[in-house]
C-alpha cells in the first residue's frame, strides 16, 4: 500500500512536531523581545560553545538502547570534585582545567560503571531509574563535599572551606580559569569573540563520535541497541556494552561540564550540576531526537532552538504581560514539559509505526 502525500505530510509534522513548535514559538518571541540578529547570534555562539560538549555526551547510550541518560549528572559531579581539587592548588589556565578532567576521568569511570550496572538491573526502565539515581548519588555528592571534604581529604585554601574548618563554601571561584579555554586560540569576527578552541574540542568529539558508530564496539551498541536477544545470539556481550556506554557518557559529561563552568567562572558546589541533565535532554529533544534516536544534527538544532527561546522569553514575557518573571517561569516550564511531551509523542509515533505496519501486513496478506 502506496502512502499519499498528505500522509507523508502529516508523519512529518508527527515527527518534527517538538522542534516545529519551538521554532513557532521563537519565531514569535523574537520580535516582541526587541534583540537585534547581532546580539542573538553572539548570544547563541556563547551558549553553542558552553552546552554542546554536555549534550553530545547522550549520543552513546541512545545508540545502545539505554534511552536518554539522565545519570550523566553523576559525570557533571565528576567534573566539579575536580575543580576543587584544582582550586584548591591554586591551578590555573588550560594547566588547571586539564588536570581538572584529569582528576575527574577515574571518578566518572567509577561512577558510570556503577550506573551502569544499576541501569542493567531495570532494563526497559532505565530513564527513571537513572534518573533516581541522579538524586541518590546527589546526596553522596553533597555528604563528600560538605563533610568529608576538609576533614578526612585535606583541604589546605583556606578560601574554600566553611568557617568550621571543614566542608566547601556555597560558590568556588574559578575566576582564575574563566574563559582560558575560550580564549586559547583568540579569534574575533564582526566584533564578535568565536570560541575556537572551544569549538575545535566540539568538532573532535563530532568527529569521534561519527568514527565510533562505524567501530567493531560501535556496531555492537546499535545491535544491543535494536535488540537485545538478537545481539545476545549473535555472540555480542550485550551487558558490559551497556555499560560501557554510561562509562563513555559519564566521562564525556565530566569534560562538559568542565567545559561548561569555565565559561561561567564561578562554580555553585552543590547546585551546579543539579539541572545539567535536564537542560541536556531537553535541548535534544527539541531538536528533533527520540528516545531510541538521535544524531548530531539533532544536538546542534536542539541547542540552538532551546537557548533562542531561553533568551527571548523574558523579555518577551515582560512586553506581552508586564513582568520578566513570567519568562523565566516560561522557561522552567518549557524546559520540563518539553521532556514530557517529546516522551508523549514518541510513544505516540511508536504506536502509529505498530498500526501501519499492521495495515500493510492486511493488505499485503488480503492480496494474496
Amino acid at each position: 500500500m502506496k502512502t499519499t502525500k498528505s500522509e507523508h505530510l502529516k508523519f512529518f509534522f508527527i515527527r518534527n512536531a517538538v522542534p516545529l513548535l519551538f521554532f513557532t514559538i521563537s519565531a514569535l518571541a523574537i520580535p516582541l523581545s526587541g534583540f537585534s540578529l547581532a546580539y542573538l547570534f553572539e548570544e547563541l555562539l556563547i551558549r553553542l560553545s558552553r552546552n554542546a560538549f554536555l549534550v553530545l555526551s547522550l549520543l552513546i547510550p541512545i545508540l545502545a538502547g539505554m534511552g536518554l541518560n539522565f545519570g550523566m549528572v553523576l559525570g557533571a559531579m565528576a567534573g566539579q570534585i575536580g575543580f576543587i581539587f584544582v582550586a584548591n592548588w591554586n591551578i590555573v589556565g588550560t594547566q588547571g582545567l586539564l588536570l581538572a578532567a584529569i582528576i575527574s576521568t577515574p571518578i566518572a569511570i567509577l561512577l558510570g560503571w556503577m550506573c551502569g550496572i544499576v541501569l542493567n538491573k531495570a532494563r526497559g526502565r532505565e530513564m527513571v531509574t537513572a534518573f533516581i539515581l541522579a538524586f541518590f548519588m546527589n546526596g553522596v555528592y553533597q555528604l563528600v563535599v560538605l563533610y568529608l571534604f576538609g576533614s578526612v581529604v585535606p583541604i589546605s585554601n583556606t578560601d574554600l572551606v566553611l568557617s568550621r574548618g571543614y566542608g566547601i563554601r556555597n560558590v568556588t571561584n574559578l575566576e582564575g580559569m574563566r574563559n582560558s579555554l575560550d580564549n586559547l586560540i583568540p579569534l574575533t569576527l564582526g566584533g564578535v569573540g568565536i570560541p575556537l578552541a572551544t569549538f575545535i574540542l566540539i568538532g573532535l568529539l563530532c568527529l569521534f563520535i561519527v568514527w565510533f558508530r562505524k567501530t567493531k564496539l560501535g556496531q555492537d551498541m546499535r545491535a544491543t541497541g535494536e535488540d537485545l536477544a538478537v545481539a545476545r545470539s549473535a555472540g555480542i556481550r550485550v551487558l558490559p556494552t551497556r555499560i560501557l556506554a554510561i562509562i563513555i557518557s559519564t566521562v564525556l559529561a565530566a569534560y562538559g561540564q568542565i567545559i561548561f563552568l569555565q565559561t561561567v567562572g564561578t562554580m555553585n558546589t552543590y547546585n551546579s550540576h543539579e539541572q545539567v541533565g535536564v537542560f541536556a535532554i531537553a535541548a535534544i529533544l527539541v531538536g528533533g531526537a527520540t528516545v531510541s534516536k538521535a544524531s548530531i544534527t539533532n544536538v546542534f538544532v536542539g541547542i540552538i532552538l532551546f537557548h533562542l527561546m531561553f533568551i527571548v522569553s523574558p523579555t518577551a514575557g515582560k512586553v506581552l504581560f508586564g513582568d520578566a518573571q513570567v519568562g523565566e517561569y516560561f522557561r522552567v516550564f518549557i524546559s520540563y514539559g518539553v521532556i514530557a511531551l517529546a516522551l508523549v509523542l514518541h510513544a505516540w509515533r511508536r504506536q502509529s509505526d505498530k498500526d501501519r505496519a499492521r495495515a500493510r501486513f492486511r493488505n499485503t496478506s488480503s492480496a494474496t
